[in-house]
């Protein structure tokens, strides 16, 4: 007996207790969870800026443009054309965040005036986010210029044909989209590396939107519907991407909007609907975009001195070519654009008629600056009641610097 206890006692001291039962394997404790990644560390905040002077070799002060760029013409100086900041992140792993204000936005004659631009949420509906519901102030999925972001765009101005569907591109409104997981990350990289992509506004997409453009007040009780299908095709080492899109609703031409004693629909509502077809072709290295749009919306009659709903059609070709000098990156291009029809947002949905072409070359030394220089001819007839008689043509050359952060 005493030499029995003896001998486990000895066993007993050569064994850990966390052995357990002799001769068993010891089960390490588990390690302990990493904290979740709280939602604000997973924002990345990136920006650009933006500096022109339009008046270099200017033939007709008279010639302008309000939505293309108010600095056009007479009384302009250096502009400040953009001061934008951009906070994003995938906050969840089905849903993302987007904001995006503007610091240089012109209001009346004040400028540098702070003013939301986008801010919206994509909520995944799948593991993989290819099903995706998008809720807040965002570009209308419509027109590829359109969504395709001023930082990487080639000429200084989207088109008049297309932009001038809606206002700054943006309104409030949810929007449903699809798109394989492959093919979005082939939309990331037609913007990551340079190839002037429009970004992911899905496959497919539908939705509703307020109607009235960025920034202002719904002012009836009818949102508008879009559509919009894209594809961009893999052919070899280039990159084709085809689309068609429409667009329905009523749109009001308010008080703001109108010269007194203009004439027009009792409750100012006009029918608003377009119908678009696209094609780009990345630049690898030769690329081009053109669009096309045909609708109907509201436009100033100054025969009758009223706003009416008339027809309207118009679209642009861009060509580009893509060069490569070591760490330099040079873009040269050039567009021909024309429009028939209205601008609803313009005073009195100004009736316009353009018929422009521009040519010019960006370069880019290094990724966080960029210089376009272009030379521009217009000839443009923009009339209201203010100005019934108004056709205005000139040549100028144009200074873009623009700072990527």
């Amino acid at each position: 007996m005493f030499r029995a206890s003896r001998v486990l006692g000895a066993l007993t001291f050569l064994v850990p207790a966390s052995a357990g039962v002799l001769g068993a394997q010891a089960v390490p404790a588990a390690p302990p969870k990493a904290p979740a990644t709280p939602w604000y560390d997973k924002l990345r905040i990136r920006g650009y800026g933006q500096v022109r002077y339009n008046r270099l070799l200017e033939s007709n002060p008279e010639l302008q443009c309000e939505q293309c760029d108010r600095s056009w013409g007479r009384n302009g100086g250096v502009f400040l054309r953009r001061a934008r900041i951009i906070f994003q992140g995938q906050v969840h792993k089905n849903v993302f965040l987007y904001l995006q204000p503007d610091f240089a936005t012109a209001v009346g004659t004040s400028g540098n005036v702070a003013q939301l631009r986008d801010w919206y949420m994509d909520v995944g509906l799948d593991p993989d986010n290819e099903f995706r519901v998008r809720l807040g102030q965002s570009k209308v999925p419509y027109s590829f210029e359109n969504m395709q972001s001023s930082q990487n765009r080639l000429p200084l101005d989207r088109a008049d044909a297309t932009n001038s569907a809606h206002a700054n591109e943006r309104d409030v409104g949810a929007y449903v989209m699809w798109a394989p997981k492959k093919i979005r990350a082939r939309f990331a990289s037609l913007v990551n590396d340079g190839l002037k992509g429009s970004g992911d506004y899905g496959v497919v997409t539908v939705g509703v939107f307020n109607g009235q453009t960025a920034n202002r007040v719904e002012s009836n009780d009818n949102q508008h519907v879009v559509a919009r299908v894209t594809y961009p095709f893999a052919v070899r080492t280039q990159i084709i991407e085809p689309s068609i899109a429409a667009y329905s609703g009523q749109y009001v031409v308010t008080a703001d909007q109108r010269t007194a004693g203009v004439k027009g629909h009792a409750d100012w509502n006009y029918a608003d609907e377009r119908v678009l077809a696209s094609i780009n072709l990345a630049p690898r290295p030769f690329g081009l975009l053109a669009e096309y749009n045909v609708g109907r919306g509201p436009e100033y009659n100054p025969a009758r001195d009223s706003i009416e709903t008339r027809a309207l059609r118009g679209g642009f070709v861009t060509a580009t070519y893509q060069l490569k000098r070591g760490a330099h990156v040079l873009f040269p291009f050039t567009r021909y654009q024309v429009y028939e029809g209205g601008k609803k947002h313009e005073r009195d949905a100004r009736s316009h008629s353009v018929n422009d072409v521009e040519v010019g070359v960006e370069w880019q030394p290094n990724p966080n600056f960029e210089l376009v220089a272009a030379w521009y001819r217009g000839d443009r007839r923009f009339e209201d009641k203010q100005r019934p008689r108004n056709t205005q043509t000139g040549d100028l050359l144009r200074l873009h610097f623009q700072f990527n952060y």
